[in-house]
């Protein structure tokens, strides 16, 4: 079966030119170029009219969690609350309208202390007063903290004489060793990972899910911390042929890493559109949150708190070796520039070691500093920058960190002057997959409150349009198949109601995706 693009732009993402035609035949493409070029082969080919759209390569997720997304599904959403009495009234909302059995929790996802009217994160005694009869927990926009009210601390076993975990924090209330509700980091994920999930709904959760992802243009899909639980349900909608788009797994190396050797069948290739890429670690938190590891101290905080490591070096050493001895992809979170240090100088070990060109990725990179680019470039590392930040946290950043800090973060310009490959992401849930408004962030950097937050570092359309494309292809070695559209490639495409290019820069986030195609097949198109 041929299809016939025209009457449109069309961006290949190749170089910063346009087309006239594309050609599909069946999941590939066959032809890109003047329509006088593309007609000899479009015959039989059914023509579709794309009426002044732009059509372009789909867009690739740099780095997200589809899993966790799916788990939102369902729970009470928090995003942009105000205040306590916000959060209850939503709590209370949701509670009118759920079929709760006796066993179940209530759940919230998506709150933010430094926008809610307190300025900082709720107590369990403050959550006994929204929920005192069930079992509560909600999230942290982040997804690196939490508080529980006091039957999830009950239900969950945490106690005074409960110690605080590797890598992260128990809050206490003041004077006594009791817990105050408050988790943060490892002490949130590990044991927040404890509360019961009801499997039954989790694949048509993972769907709706999937949906968001294809209504936003994108037809490839991180899953950036997969664990047993995850691995299971994205295996089964795999099995099940229920997956749409394509999903890449990153391990989390580890308490999971034995993943990849029980599952050849998907490692490094797709079965039923789902892959093992690689090895997930994380070095440290959030910057938003105050636990992401800096070299220089937060601001308006404890005197000389810089947050804080996961692991010590060796520990690092030892995962990166892992990785290079088995010549594995891996995708390290960094957010601070501490531990981009720490990363950096573990991995130069062992690639000297192994001498794998393994592709690894730096997640977020927010607080990544210029004088550290040129190592990124030796090691052949990249960068997966979280560039919405600027919008969504970069009035926080300028008050955590001060203007000079806050202007470096997710340094694209910077990056690009020194050679050094980077793609973008949104890390979601933290935020929508919103790949238009990020390349919005990206060439313009405006904060919530209109304050323009490192101008040096804004890069132009197809620079940042080229980050969603053909660089997010290549971080996940899938440069030969995706990101341009070059013969021969998959036909994953994307259709906006403009061409991007020539959209004024500050129009970019109010640009629509019409449809998605993948494998020459519309996933999406909007109603």
């Amino acid at each position: 079966m041929k299809t016939l693009y025209q009457n449109g732009t069309i961006l290949p993402m190749d170089q910063e030119r346009t087309a006239e035609a594309l050609l599909v035949e069946d999941s590939r493409i066959t032809a890109c170029g003047s329509c006088s070029e593309v007609a000899p082969l479009a015959d039989g080919a059914d023509l579709v009219d794309l009426h002044g759209a732009a059509l372009m390569p789909a867009f690739i997720d740099g780095h997200s969690h589809i899993t966790a997304l799916a788990q939102t599904m369902g729970l009470v959403q928090l995003n942009g609350a105000e205040s306590l009495r916000d959060i209850g009234e939503r709590v209370a909302a949701f509670r009118r309208n759920a079929a709760l059995r006796a066993q179940d929790w209530i759940i919230g996802f998506g709150y933010d202390q430094n926008f809610l009217d307190e300025k900082r994160h709720p107590t369990a005694a403050e959550l006994d007063l929204i929920c005192p009869d069930r079992p509560f927990m909600m999230g942290h926009a982040s997804g690196h903290m939490g508080v529980l009210n006091s039957l999830a601390l009950q239900a969950l076993h945490i106690t005074a004489d409960t110690a605080d975990p590797e890598g992260g924090r128990i809050g206490r209330i003041p004077g006594s060793n009791q817990p105050n509700g408050y988790l943060e980091e490892t002490a949130f994920t590990t044991l927040g990972s404890r509360i019961p999930s009801d499997p039954e709904s989790a694949l048509t959760n993972l769907q709706k899910a999937e949906d968001i992802y294809l209504s936003n243009g994108i037809a490839t899909i991180h899953d950036g911390l997969t664990k047993t639980p995850e691995w299971q349900l994205l295996r089964a909608a795999s099995e099940q042929g229920r997956l749409r788009a394509d999903i890449v797994s990153y391990i989390d190396i580890r308490d999971h890493a034995d993943l990849i050797a029980r599952n050849p069948a998907y490692h490094k290739q797709y079965k039923n559109r789902l892959k093992i890429g690689g090895y997930k670690l994380f070095l440290d938190g959030s910057p938003q949150g105050r636990t992401a590891w800096v070299t220089e101290p937060y601001l308006n905080g404890e005197k000389g708190y810089c947050g804080y490591p996961i692991y010590s070096d060796a520990e690092v050493l030892r995962f990166l070796d892992r990785a290079q001895q088995e010549d594995e992809p891996i995708h390290v979170h960094c957010n601070g520039d501490a531990a981009a240090a720490q990363f950096l100088a573990c991995y130069e070990k062992a690639y000297r070691e192994y001498k794998n060109e393994i592709r690894p990725v730096m997640i977020h990179a927010q607080l990544l500093r210029p004088d550290q680019l040129p190592a990124l470039k030796r090691l052949h590392m990249i960068a997966s920058f979280f560039t919405a930040h600027t919008y969504y946290w970069g009035d926080i950043h300028v008050k955590n960190f001060g203007p000079a800090r806050a202007e470096q973060i997710s340094p694209a310009k910077s990056a690009l002057e020194h050679g050094v490959l980077f793609d973008f992401h949104q890390d979601t849930p933290v935020i929508s997959p919103n790949m238009l408004e990020t390349v919005w962030c990206a060439v313009n950097r405006i904060t919530r409150e209109g304050r323009q937050l490192g101008k040096a570092e804004c890069i132009s359309t197809f620079q940042a349009l080229k980050a969603v494309t053909a660089n997010a292809a290549f971080a996940i070695f899938e440069e030969q198949e995706k990101g341009t559209l070059t013969p021969g490639k998959r036909a994953d495409l994307v259709v906006l109601d403009q061409n991007p290019l020539s959209c004024p820069p500050k129009e970019l986030r109010s640009l629509r995706v019409l449809a998605t195609i993948k494998d020459g097949t519309a996933v999406y198109r909007q109603k």
